[in-house]
């Protein structure tokens, strides 16, 4: 009972607060709410679990870097929140993104010969489903549903409405839906830098986390391509997608082996821009 009524109360806010946004505009949004969970966000996130997160990111950070990269993720935060508000503009509009990378791995997608795009929580990382979509590729998308009931109906209209309409409940009803979405000629995206009870111990930064291995079981068994897809913030308000190369999954023994790969792929991700990760899931948990 008393989560219910924390729920309700907590959706009420963020309603609010979306229509505050609304109002504002996009602009004058980002810098309010930047600032706004620059400030609120470390009284509900423990500033232990990102310490301990930063130490096994790396043994040398000074406590100068760890300030500076945790202010730069709450900011990071807090525009992105606001900004599921403004979906419809992004969907509508062309040049708030740069693509990058090796944009002929788009071709045989385009052919509906299906891959798996693997990412993580970087800037507003909704950004990269809907960009695949816009360019008329078949896409389904797996993602966990909010534990607040009271909003998440709201988050999944956003999602199916603007970012991509073929959406994936995280589980084991989530795994046969993606396998048929696959047999249909659809290519997958999930996020691989979130910790999961069922996963496997893969190393991520030196120390083993447990990670989802479903990406490479699907890639493995279906010969499938994976395509790690990586999304950074710019000064100037836009954005920047960069595809990476391809992974074949015929050029590793196991599940094991191509899942250390796709870690060591995040780790990079990670290391390139560390301010706008989410530091505040505790990955590491065993």
């Amino acid at each position: 009972m008393i989560k219910t009524i924390n729920y309700f109360f907590q959706a009420i806010i963020i309603y609010f607060f979306f229509i505050v946004g609304f109002i504002l505009r996009i602009k004058i949004s980002r810098k309010i709410f930047s600032y706004l969970f620059s400030k609120i966000g470390p009284i509900f996130k423990s500033k232990n679990i990102i310490n301990k997160n930063l130490n096994i990111f790396s043994e040398n950070i000074s406590s100068f870097e760890k300030d500076l990269i945790t202010k730069s993720m709450w900011e990071n935060y807090g525009m992105t929140f606001i900004e599921y508000i403004f979906l419809k503009k992004y969907r509508n509009e062309k040049n708030h993104v740069a693509i990058f990378g090796n944009k002929n791995l788009l071709i045989p997608i385009e052919e509906n010969k299906p891959v798996i795009f693997i990412s993580g929580h970087f800037a507003n990382f909704e950004l990269m489903s809907m960009e695949i979509t816009k360019r008329n590729i078949n896409l389904a998308t797996i993602y966990r549903p909010l534990n607040n009931f009271f909003l998440n109906p709201f988050m999944e209209y956003l999602r199916k409405k603007y970012i991509c309409k073929n959406q994936i409940k995280k589980g084991i009803s989530g795994v046969r839906d993606a396998i048929e979405y696959i047999k249909k000629g659809y290519s997958v995206a999930l996020m691989i830098d979130q910790r999961v009870s069922e996963g496997e111990n893969i190393f991520l930064f030196g120390k083993p986390a447990l990670t989802t291995t479903l990406p490479a079981q699907l890639s493995i068994k279906y010969n499938l391509k994976i395509i790690p897809v990586s999304i950074e913030r710019k000064m100037n308000e836009k954005f920047e997608i960069i595809f990476d190369k391809e992974i074949n999954p015929q050029n590793f023994k196991n599940k094991i082996e191509l899942s250390q790969k796709l870690n060591n792929i995040l780790e990079n991700m990670i290391k390139k821009n560390p301010n706008q990760w989410i530091w505040t899931h505790d990955r590491w948990k065993q």
